[in-house]
């Protein structure tokens, strides 16, 4: 039987690839494939992520070989060749990254071969066939050559300095915020995060990433293989340690880099009351209008591995939201999905979330309606209600057809322009709660 995707939620592997390098400041992806790879996979993350834009080389601005059919049958290298050289005399770029497609891989193109040719005038490359997998495979074969090929051996380490993996720019819609908040939520615990795509992050500053004392990878499903990689490579330990979003959510991640650092714990717990002090001042704020106006919601959790635990618990354990269905849409493995699902233990309310895996958004309907008893014209029914979905702008006409209110927080969004908007840490919680609760009044 044949088995496919209904309104997936990724794209292939070398459109992940393409929006990792166009979040890389100065850096000219070369992809080499069909004409419409580039185009219509730039156009999927330039829209679809918040209408992101192009970066500095994105778009229909990516140079491509537009192979054609005599290609595919006599082999594209020499087209690759013509097409960095014109490259490297048309764009100016700090890094210039050979790119892959399906066709050039099946019919066996050595694109790295024709790319180290160039080697000295900043050419590196990596194969990125959309068969490979989704955008997180894309992202982390991207981040694998970074590690190769441009982060610079260092005997001497940088006692507090953190590399970040596992942000996905586009993927995670809200990328360039959520690496802004990381950078100064650590910078407050006296530590350096190298984070590649934040504001400001160059070519230059990436080199010397191989300084650092520990890689910390923010993801379940990305970031992993460029962490161990960078281990292997030059001896940086890494840290699997969940986005950081709300009370616990930070608290954990702080102490948990701050640990493996050996910082002072003093001054950890010193930040952590002094940022806790600065969110509940703005919380005691709201606490009067939630109560007049029941703000309380069941919540249907819609989210990829990176979001979908980390929101969750700051629903249930910040805002007292009772957590009823999460879906997680990118972990396949049985253990791997077993191992995540535990990690749902840490929800303290008295209802725990009912936590499935699934691909297919337009089966979570189905999902949620079976995951609760139907009123059977019963004399008391308690309904589903008022119910709340924080999902992908897939689910739109889910939380219309449910009557709950919408977040747009997982790729893909185009009902928000994001440009520096973050949720990560305990400013971030104050940003998501003003999203969650304005849309809850807008229309009032």
């Amino acid at each position: 039987m044949t088995d496919f995707i209904e309104r997936p939620k990724f794209a292939c592997a070398l459109g992940g690839a393409i929006s990792t390098l166009e979040g890389l400041h100065r850096v000219v992806p070369i992809v080499h494939a069909a004409g419409g790879c580039a185009n219509y996979l730039s156009g999927t993350y330039n829209t679809a992520a918040g209408y992101r834009g192009v970066g500095y080389c994105g778009g229909s601005m990516i140079p491509t070989s537009n192979i054609a059919e005599n290609n595919v049958v006599f082999g594209g290298e020499d087209r690759l060749a013509e097409q960095i050289e014109n490259t490297l005399f048309a764009l100016d770029g700090d890094l210039y990254v050979v790119i892959t497609g399906c066709q050039v891989e099946i019919i066996g193109d050595d694109a790295a071969g024709v790319a180290r040719r160039f080697k000295d005038r900043g050419v590196i490359s990596a194969n990125t066939a959309g068969f490979l997998g989704n955008a997180l495979k894309g992202y982390d074969l991207v981040m694998n050559t970074l590690v190769d090929n441009v982060l610079a051996p260092s005997t001497a380490k940088e006692e507090h300095s953190v590399n970040i993996f596992g942000v996905v720019p586009g993927q995670d819609v809200f990328f360039k915020g959520n690496l802004d908040k990381l950078k100064e939520l650590l910078n407050k615990i006296g530590v350096k995060a190298n984070t590649f795509f934040a504001t400001g992050d160059t070519i230059a500053d990436i080199r010397g990433y191989g300084n650092a004392a520990l890689s910390v990878v923010v993801s379940p499903s990305a970031g992993l293989e460029p962490a161990e990689r960078l281990r292997d490579k030059l001896g940086i330990p890494w840290l699997n340690a969940e986005l950081p979003i709300g009370i616990e959510g930070t608290e954990s991640f702080l102490r948990s880099v701050a640990t493996a650092l050996k910082i002072d714990t003093a001054l950890v717990e010193k930040v952590i009351a002094s940022e806790k002090a600065y969110y509940y001042e703005f919380l005691e704020r709201v606490v009067d209008i939630w109560s007049d106006l029941d703000f309380q919601r069941y919540a249907v959790v819609a989210l990829d591995s990176y979001y979908a635990h980390a929101v969750t618990r700051f629903l249930a354990n910040d805002l007292g939201w009772v957590p009823h269905l999460t879906a997680i849409n990118d972990i396949e493995d049985e253990a791997d999905q077993q191992r995540y699902a535990e990690r749902f233990n840490d929800i303290t309310s008295d209802v725990k979330p009912q936590v499935i895996f699934e691909r297919n958004a337009g089966l979570l309907l189905e999902h949620i309606r079976n995951s609760y008893p139907r009123n059977n014209n019963d004399r008391y029914y308690d309904p589903l209600s008022p119910l709340y979905v924080i999902g992908s702008s897939i689910e739109v006409s889910l939380a219309d057809k449910l009557g709950a209110g919408f977040l747009s927080l997982a790729f893909p969004v185009t009902n928000r322009v994001v440009l520096n908007k973050g949720y990560v840490g305990f400013s971030g919680a104050i940003t998501l709660l003003e999203d969650l609760l304005s849309n809850l009044v807008a229309g009032r």
